[in-house]
């Protein structure tokens, strides 16, 4: 364990709360994020949990009684919440035979992985369900059934079985959404045209790179497309830098060092790519499980290609400021669900789906042969553990806001 990390021997929720204060400003590249940081933090439990990945595991490593459970080891997400799904297009997708690009629906967070016992995945991602869906007005007992549902479905993915649940609507809906998505749509959300061509709108979520930054950024830009699988790289012209600047998004990561690039991509107004070049570090979990001897960024990358069969566009490893970084080429086909938006009817069918995606990755990046198919009692007490947890991170939120 880090000589720095704290031990919370307190589970009182000021105490928590003070912590959470203290971990908010110790990543931000940008000092002033911090107060931002804490505005999202107070948005809700959920928000708080996203945010507090490091709290999370610090209660675990002072706590190991709430850590234990039944064994499984391998890649795991590490930060791993109801949020971290979505859809997006994968590696090599080509055009599907209508035209529309494919798109497909799993993680795709994997800042915070690492090896370690699959049941801290599922721990985190049963605790972030019964939190997000209180704001759902879902009561206490339908909220315990949909996190046992979601338990079932990942234990039997992860023992093999193929019999998988049928796809949520509302995550049909959402791949048939934005498989017509252009390239233009995502460049004007995030760009306007000015006389020197498209840049990307300085504002609340891009801003002027440092100028020492910014010259380092084409060696540093050529170093990532170097290193992106031969199969999906173009010619060189697609990477000629045209804008670059720090981008402000995400919770748990926000005010890393991300810088967004746009090239020049197939010419023209339109014809932009948009990267994403993200600093990593070390992971959450650390205080509790020790990661493997990779760079942050190989850490990240290796992650990714393990746990999914379909990973991210285009993911590629450099070093910025000479901070680890991983890049990927952001496509219009990004989206996650809105869950204020879902039908009730769609919820048990939802939890069962992220439950099986969960257990399908575990399955895939174990890197110890799984003993034996976890119980019902080996759920139950996962459950157990989550509900405490449910009610510790809800506590610390309320101090935290106070």
């Amino acid at each position: 364990m880090p000589p720095d990390a704290l031990l919370l021997d307190s589970l009182a929720p000021v105490t928590l709360a003070a912590r959470q204060l203290e971990l908010d400003g110790s990543r931000l590249r940008i000092p002033s994020l911090a107060e931002r940081k804490r505005a999202r933090l107070r948005v809700s439990p959920l928000a708080f949990l996203r945010g507090s990945a490091r709290l999370f595991y610090e209660i675990l490593a002072a706590h190991p009684e709430l850590a234990a459970g039944p064994e499984a080891t391998g890649w795991i997400a590490g930060d791993l919440h109801v949020e971290n799904f979505g859809a997006y297009r994968p590696t090599a997708a080509e055009e599907d035979a209508d035209g529309s690009a494919r798109a497909v629906f799993d993680l795709n967070d994997f800042d915070d992985a690492t090896i370690g016992p699959c049941r801290l995945d599922v721990l985190r991602l049963c605790t972030s369900l019964l939190l997000g869906t209180r704001d759902l007005g879902i009561t206490g007992g339908a909220r315990m059934l949909l996190a046992a549902a979601l338990l079932e479905a990942h234990a039997a993915a992860l023992a093999g079985s193929t019999d998988a649940p049928h796809e949520p609507a509302c995550v049909r809906a959402l791949l048939e959404r934005v498989r017509t998505r252009t390239r233009r749509v995502l460049l004007e959300g995030r760009t306007a045209i000015s006389d020197k061509g498209r840049r990307f709108v300085r504002g609340p979520r891009y801003q002027d790179l440092p100028v020492g930054l910014w010259r380092e950024m084409a060696s540093d830009f050529a170093s990532y497309v170097a290193s992106i699988d031969a199969r999906e790289r173009a010619d060189d012209e697609l990477y000629e830098i045209v804008d670059a600047a720090f981008r402000i998004a995400g919770t748990g990561s926000l005010g890393c060092l991300r810088v967004a690039v746009l090239t020049r991509g197939k010419g023209g107004p339109d014809g932009g790519f948009i990267f994403d070049v993200k600093e990593q570090g070390e992971p959450s979990a650390a205080v509790l499980v020790p990661p493997p001897s990779l760079a942050p960024s190989t850490r990240v990358h290796t992650a990714a290609l393990a746990l999914v069969s379909h990973p991210p566009r285009m993911l590629g490893e450099t070093t910025v400021g000479g901070l680890s970084c991983l890049g990927r080429r952001l496509a219009p086909q990004e989206d996650r669900l809105d869950w204020s938006r879902i039908a009730r009817d769609e919820l048990a069918p939802l939890a069962r789906h992220l439950g099986w995606i969960t257990g399908r990755a575990h399955r895939r990046a174990l890197t110890v042969p799984l003993a034996s198919p976890w119980t019902e009692a080996d759920r139950r007490a996962l459950l157990e553990r989550a509900l405490t947890l449910a009610g510790l991170h809800e506590a610390a939120y309320l101090a935290y806001c106070a």
